[in-house]
C-alpha cells in the first residue's frame, strides 16, 4: 500500500505564536479534504466583509486575511459582546505538489472556499513498458 503524498505538513502556523493560532483557529475553523485531483478548504468567516477578504500566496505559504467590522450603534447598552471583530488572519505552510497558480476562491453565505488543483507532475501517472524482442549475446574467443 503506498503512502499518500500530503502537501498541507504544517496547517496551523499563524505568525508562529501559539496564542495567535488559537484565536485564528477559533475566529476561522476550516475544514480540509481532498477530492480527486485537488483539496478543496472550506473556512467559516461569518460577517465578515465580503471585500475585505484576502487570499494570497507567498513562497510555500498561504494566507488567508478578512475583516469584521464592529457594530457602531449610538445609545446601545451591550448585555452581551461575544463575536469577534477586527481584521483576522489564518496561514497554512503548505508543501510542494500543489498548483497554487490556479487557486480558485469563493466567498457564499459567510464560508470561504478554496479549490487547490494537485501539480500535475505530482499526479501519479502509469509508465509504459516496451516490449522487445531478446538479443543474442554472442562469444567470442581469442587467442
Amino acid at each position: 500500500m503506498a503512502t499518500r503524498f500530503d502537501p498541507f505538513q504544517e496547517l496551523d502556523r499563524l505568525f508562529g505564536q501559539v496564542l495567535a493560532a488559537d484565536r485564528a483557529s477559533a475566529t476561522m475553523p476550516m475544514d480540509l479534504y481532498r477530492s480527486g485531483d485537488h483539496y478543496v478548504l472550506h473556512v467559516d468567516l461569518p460577517g465578515a466583509d465580503p471585500g475585505t477578504i484576502d487570499v494570497a500566496v507567498e513562497d510555500r505559504t498561504l494566507t488567508i486575511r478578512a475583516q469584521r467590522s464592529p457594530r457602531t450603534d449610538q445609545d446601545v447598552q451591550w448585555l452581551a459582546k461575544e463575536r469577534p471583530s477586527g481584521t483576522y488572519a489564518r496561514q497554512l505552510a503548505v508543501g510542494s505538489g500543489l498548483a497554487l497558480d490556479r487557486i480558485e476562491a469563493t466567498y457564499t453565505d459567510g464560508v470561504l472556499t478554496l479549490t487547490i488543483p494537485v501539480a500535475e507532475e505530482a499526479k501519479p501517472r502509469k509508465i509504459s513498458v516496451q516490449h522487445g524482442a531478446p538479443t543474442a549475446i554472442e562469444a567470442s574467443t581469442s587467442a
